[in-house]
């Protein structure tokens, strides 16, 4: 691939009618990401000198959007078309760099396509990614000429002519197959020099970037090429039916990559991977599992149906049943959880610590051994080791206006249905007495409780339904 600078211009201005959205279609989510996105991920990934957006429709929230990204932003008030729109942006382009075009609703393209287009175009000042399609209605068709290349071995090496827009093409040139995908990638002061010269005579009455291969042709330059391996890398998105496709097809690669790396996958057409996933040996997932954010997962985990992680650590040896939400978690090795459980940000477990059924931990560190089993809600708890915690216990963490710490000794038992009223403090070996309500510290190795008597009432009888 050629040294020369590159700098990255997107279009990114349309205001997508067919999506029937008042957010601008280059913000609509694929994999959990906006659109626009992949595709500045995309530039980045080629170590582009600087990225231009040209934005329209929803300016201000692309902007906000984007505003982690050192992006030059260039205004298309009037949409007259892709080559107007890339005259948008040309003042920040150098006429030395190579200029590489890119769409802000075509977000599957590789960092690699793209490297072989610029090699393809080589020392020559413009080159075109093109495809092959079945059914290449609605795409502006690559004209070449066989007269100037007799002898080239196939179709696909005689010069590139023109581009004609499928409005403006007549029955013979419909039938051809090849494509243009729009992404192209240009020398600086020779894109200058040709959108100075695009005019507007179509039917569309648009400046089409595509003219730009006429004109070089007209001057004598060749244009060369390069065929995307895989069409589905130059769709663009244009309504939620072509959204929902896409994002199958993101995931079918995701899936395939982490099989490829030996995880295994229940049914690889019922994954969604909306982030980045580093693996270790003999993962297994089931079926209708989300990964969001950056997730980490050690050796042998077994992760069960319908669970959701975001930005989660997770060790060695872990089993995590059906149904759980695990957040910005962190679980070690040899901890079981689920099913129906619920890890919410900033928890904690140690090795062998066990989360059961319909518990949910909140910004809690539970540490190694201890065991929540069933029912119960632990928040803002520091929790030593080997602790048992019964069915149905609560930390009452929140008393209106603050939140308050409890603090759960190693060793120490508490009873089923017991509620701790934080600031609390148990200690290490205690035992708290099922049914109990506890707003002060219980001591070390001891037995704790708070029970009313049990009553009986004599003469008392339930009451019962009149009868009509």
């Amino acid at each position: 691939m050629s040294e020369t600078q590159l700098q990255v211009i997107i279009l990114a201005a349309g205001k997508g009618t067919r999506m029937y959205s008042s957010k601008p279609k280059v913000l609509h989510e694929l994999a959990g990401k906006p659109l626009v996105q992949h595709v500045v991920d995309c530039a980045k990934a080629l170590n582009a000198e600087s990225i231009a957006l040209v934005y329209g429709h929803g300016g201000e929230e692309v902007k906000k959007t984007l505003s982690d990204e050192a992006l030059t932003w260039c205004e298309q008030r009037e949409q007259l078309g892709t080559g107007h729109a890339v005259q948008q942006a040309v003042d920040n382009i150098n006429d030395s760099a190579d200029v590489l075009i890119l769409y802000g609703d075509v977000p599957l393209l590789r960092k690699e396509t793209l490297e072989e287009l610029m090699q393809a175009k080589g020392r020559q000042s413009i080159a075109l990614l093109t495809a092959n399609l079945d059914d290449p209605a609605g795409y502006g068709r690559i004209v070449r000429n066989s007269e100037n290349d007799a002898t080239a071995e196939s179709q696909l090496d005689w010069p590139i002519e023109r581009i004609v827009e499928e409005k403006d093409a007549s029955g013979l040139i419909k039938q051809i197959k090849e494509i243009n995908s729009g992404v192209m990638v240009v020398n600086g002061d020779k894109l200058k020099h040709w959108l100075s010269k695009i005019g507007n005579d179509n039917a569309q009455a648009e400046y089409y970037l595509t003219d730009l291969i006429e004109l070089a042709v007209k001057e004598g330059e060749t244009v060369k090429s390069y065929i995307v391996p895989d069409n589905k890398e130059i769709e663009g998105i244009n309504n939620k039916i072509q959204l929902a496709e896409l994002e199958r097809e993101y995931q079918k690669r995701q899936a395939v990559k982490l099989m490829t790396k030996g995880m295994t996958l229940r049914d690889p057409h019922r994954f969604d991977l909306r982030g980045e996933l580093e693996i270790g040996q003999d993962v297994v997932i089931d079926i209708n599992v989300i990964i969001e954010g950056h997730c980490k997962i050690g050796n042998n985990v077994t992760i069960g149906a319908n669970t959701v992680l975001k930005n989660v650590t997770v060790g060695d040896n872990v089993e995590i049943l059906e149904n759980c939400i695990l957040e910005q978690s962190t679980v070690a090795d040899g901890c079981f959880i689920g099913p129906f459980a619920r890890l919410r940000p900033e928890t904690q477990l140690d090795e062998n610590a066990k989360v059961g059924n319909f518990v949910e931990i909140k910004k809690s560190h539970i540490a190694k051994g201890s065991k929540v089993n069933h029912l119960s809600y632990i928040g803002d708890t520091e929790m030593g080791e080997n602790v048992n915690i019964g069915a149905g216990t609560i930390t009452c963490n929140y008393d209106g206006a603050h939140k308050h710490i409890t603090k759960i000794g190693d060793n120490a038992f508490i009873g089923s249905n017991t509620a701790l009223v934080a600031p609390i403090e148990i200690g290490n070996g205690a035992t708290i007495g099922a049914g109990s309500t506890l707003n002060r510290n219980a001591e070390e190795d001891k037995l704790t409780f708070s029970r009313a008597p049990q009553k009986v009432i004599n003469g008392w009888k339930r009451p019962k339904k009149n009868k009509a």
